[in-house]
């Protein structure tokens, strides 16, 4: 299968996003709105409904789960281990390091949503919901965990109102309780889901960001090697490890290989780091995950 091909579709959006915003009327400002109606509202009904629209086996799926929760857990490891590092570390402001760390093991939701829909359907939605709802709240906390000592946010209370866990949380609790959305509201709610990815990822590309890339190089190549490289590998052995079915080893290794979260710049920038950095991170993440989930999926060829 030609992956690259597969994956043009949702990229181009992000093109489309990029060229939108810096060369017509609807510039960043009106792209920041975009993003919190995505994040706010559209992707959550997305999420729950992804969940709830089908009856959840978290007994099958739980080797997915314990997979992801593992491979993010080697990629915070990985991320932290950078600046101890002695042929490395060195060379990595740690301040920098702080900030950056971030981009080696988030995730762009948006991108995953997109793909996994068009790799697996309805059932690859709904299993990487699963593992969004699950690695969120992990990674939120080990990307805020190095900034800690320029916040003082309330760590749990910001996790707590986080609507993607909140979705995620309400809809696990009514597929257990077996809610079945309403077939007169079925229309509406698939219209909300499909703006949510075609907004999102265009979201996603009016958000790069080139100015900053010159900056801290040693330290880009790692966080960026760890988030399209190595963490694909990972992915890779846990898939192997756990013997995942052919749907749950897609979509871990698709997840595996996604362009860092969006919002990382924002998180940095608001803890008092350097956030254009950060955003150029986050930029050059997002062009190299064309050949990250390329290189990913395409290991599939070794498992089949």
């Amino acid at each position: 299968m030609n992956y690259a091909q597969l994956l043009f579709p949702d990229f181009s959006l992000i093109i489309c996003g990029y060229l939108v915003c810096r060369y017509t009327a609807l510039n960043r400002t009106v792209w920041e709105q975009v993003e919190s109606l995505v994040y706010y509202f559209l992707f959550p009904v997305l999420l729950f409904h992804s969940i709830v629209k089908s009856p959840l086996d978290l007994v099958a799926a739980s080797s997915l789960i314990s997979a992801g929760v593992l491979m993010g857990v080697a990629g915070i490891a990985m991320a932290y281990s950078l600046p101890w590092l002695p042929w490395l570390g060195k060379h990595i402001n740690k301040r920098d390091h702080a900030a950056s760390a971030q981009v080696a093991f988030r995730f762009n939701s948006f991108i995953g949503l997109a793909l996994a829909d068009r790799l697996a359907g309805a059932e690859g939605l709904q299993l990487i919901a699963v593992l969004i709802g699950v690695c969120v709240p992990l990674f939120n906390v080990a990307a805020v965990w190095p900034m800690t000592r320029h916040s003082q946010r309330g760590f749990a209370r910001e996790l707590l109102r986080n609507p993607l866990i909140l979705a995620t949380a309400t809809g696990l609790v009514a597929n257990v309780l077996g809610f079945v959305m309403p077939f007169w509201l079925e229309p509406t709610i698939t219209r909300i889901g499909a703006a949510s990815l075609a907004l999102g990822l265009m979201a996603a590309g009016a958000g790069m960001q080139f100015g900053h890339l010159s900056q801290a190089r040693t330290l880009a190549v790692s966080v960026l090697s760890i988030r399209h490289l190595l963490t694909p590998v990972v992915g890779l052995l846990l898939a192997k490890l756990f013997n995942l079915p052919l749907q749950q080893t897609t979509i871990l290794l698709a997840f595996s290989a996604l362009p860092t979260a969006s919002s990382a710049y924002v998180l940095a920038a608001r803890m008092g780091y350097n956030g254009g950095y950060v955003a150029g991170l986050v930029t050059l993440s997002t062009l190299l995950g064309v050949v990250s989930l390329s290189f990913a999926l395409g290991m599939l060829g070794g498992l089949r």
